[in-house]
Order: C-alpha cells, then structure tokens, then sequence
C-alpha cells in the first residue's frame, strides 16, 4: 500500500515536459557554487529538453544557503530543500530523489569533481535501452592515503558484498523514474546510494571518466566521514563481517586446542617450572582477548544500525523548502 500510495504521489509531481532532474548536495560549498549554478545553467540551456535542479543545503553554516535562495528566486528551474541540521551526504542526496519530478534523475557533488555536462551523455544512453547510467573514475586527484583508501575499500566491497557493485563508481550517474521510485520506497535509513542503485537491479552500464580535483575549497568528506560510509556500506550490503568473525572464533579455538596439546605433552616429558612459558600464556590471552572483542565490535555495530532502524526516526528533518508548489510541500 505504501508503494502503491508513493507512486499516486510522484505521479501527481511528475509534470510532463520535466525530462531531467539534476540532485545537488551541498555542504559549505559558498566557494564554488557560483560557478556550480553557472555550469548548471549552461548544460540545461544545452540539453535541449526541459530540466530542474534541486539542490539540497545540508545544514550550510556559510554562505551556501543565501545564495541557493537567491538562485531560487531568480531561476525558476532551481529548487531547494533546505535541512535543519547537518545530516550527512546520502541523507541529503535521497531527499533531492524523493523531490525530483524528471522522468529521469542525475546525482552529482556539488564541488564540480563531477562534470554536470557528462550528465547529458549518461541520458542519451538511456535511450539504448539502459535505466542506470552510471560514473567509473579511471583516475583520481586526491591524496595518495585517500587513493588507496577509496581503492582498498571498493574491492573488498566487491569481495564481500552480496550483490555485484560496480568498481570505482559512485554517486554521479543518471537514472530513470522507475529506479528512483523503488530506490525512495526502500525505508532504510543507513542508506547507501550507490549501494541500493546496484541492488534494485535493471538494466545497467558504466562510463569511464577522469575525476577532477575540486575546483575550489576544501573537501567536506574528511578521513573520519569517508570510514563512517564505507562501514555502512560493508555492513549494509554484506553478513561476511559475521561470519568472519564466526571463522576467527573457531579458529582461535581449534588453535588453542592444539596448544593444550602441546602444553600437556611439554608437561609430560619437559621443564616442570611454574615460570616456564608465562610469557607465551600472557601473550595467548592478550591474543584470545582481542579476537574476543572485535567480535563484539562487529556484532555491536550491526545491533546499533538494527536500534537506528527500529527507532524509526526519518532520514532527514527539513527546515524549509523554495521554489515547491503547496501540492508538493506537503510531501
């Protein structure tokens, strides 16, 4: 009933002649989202086909949100959703999906690390018949930590992960109405976008690109943000930490089996010391400890996303929507 009831909904916002809807996360970005909006405005004025923006402020604490209404005002093609706090970028990035109107929606960051004119090339590729066109970075510009982070977590996703996610992609890609519809309909709220993009399925295809460095500012996903995503998306599409903890656990027990053995054989025929190998038994429970506790760290961090999605909070609070029509406010 609920899907049945959120498709009535976006039938009734989807106006015709919007073809794309371009979703813009921003997080203090008052450095660059002039030359953002002017991009943004130059590869609409170029599609030649009707199209939207909706830019969501992630609780801005700059000049970021002045700007995204004066932009509001004087360009009816932009809207905005605007959040009472910080709330995070997939937070923010499934708010501009469940207030696109476009038959087809692309997502990009708004630090310009992301062409907004290859957009319209993932859109002519829906007309092959695809219904996810999506970004993979040949190359990146960050750090060489940050590089072999993003390299390192991508494949032991794939490794672990249940379902196939595509090497190297991310959030930057175009998707018709019906992906996004069933993306929106999903009620999780540890969300993982590029995650749930690849779990609804359809037909899809990757472009290769060159990832830019920022144009200007710095960037707001910091070492610490980057690890907090990726444990949701190990968590969120993968039981594998479980069982890996399963594994540790019997072997530390199979381990220890086959050193009492030894010790009572040592015993036996050896040293009858009462000081002989304290070191070794210190070293084992220190051993036998950490095993322990990381197990409980794995297990701890899959009942605190079960305690997040039994509260039942919703996935962003917004403080104030521009450029919404009354029909679509109440969303």
């Amino acid at each position: 009933e609920v899907c049945i009831r959120c498709t009535e909904i976006e039938s009734r916002m989807m106006p015709n002649d919007i073809e794309l809807s371009f979703v813009v996360p921003l997080y203090n970005e008052q450095e660059v989202i002039d030359e953002l909006i002017s991009r943004l405005q130059q590869t609409m004025d170029a599609a030649g086909f009707a199209c939207e923006v909706i830019l969501v402020d992630d609780g801005s604490r700059d000049e970021t949100g002045t700007r995204i209404e004066t932009i509001c005002q004087s360009d009816q093609r932009f809207r905005a959703v605007i959040f009472s706090r910080n709330f995070g970028h997939q937070a923010a990035v499934s708010a501009g999906l469940q207030h696109a109107r476009g038959h087809s929606v692309g997502i990009l960051d708004g630090d310009l690390q992301d062409p907004p004119e290859s957009l319209l090339d993932f859109h002519k590729k829906l007309s092959e018949g695809y219904d996810v066109v999506f970004a993979v970075r040949k190359t990146r510009k960050e750090n060489v930590l940050k590089r072999f982070c993003y390299w390192f977590f991508y494949r032991t996703l794939r490794r672990l992960a249940s379902i196939d996610i595509p090497l190297d992609s991310g959030d930057f890609c175009v998707m018709n109405q019906k992906v996004v519809r069933h993306i929106n309909a999903m009620p999780e709220r540890h969300r993982f976008i590029r995650g749930m993009r690849s779990w609804v399925g359809f037909r899809q295809t990757g472009v290769s690109y060159d990832r830019q460095p920022r144009v200007k500012g710095r960037s707001k996903y910091t070492l610490p943000k980057l690890m907090l995503l990726a444990t949701d998306g190990l968590l969120t599409f993968s039981e594998a930490p479980l069982r890996i903890a399963t594994a540790a656990g019997s072997l530390v027990a199979v381990a220890s089996f086959i050193w009492a053995i030894y010790i009572l054989i040592w015993r036996l025929t050896g040293d009858t010391s009462e000081l002989a190998g304290f070191a070794t038994i210190a070293c084992g429970m220190f051993f036998l400890g950490g095993i322990q506790l990381l197990c409980l760290g794995i297990l701890g961090e899959y009942v605190a996303r079960i305690h997040n999605e039994v509260k039942g909070r919703p996935v962003y609070v917004v403080d104030r929507k521009i450029g919404f029509n009354a029909e679509s406010d109440a969303v």
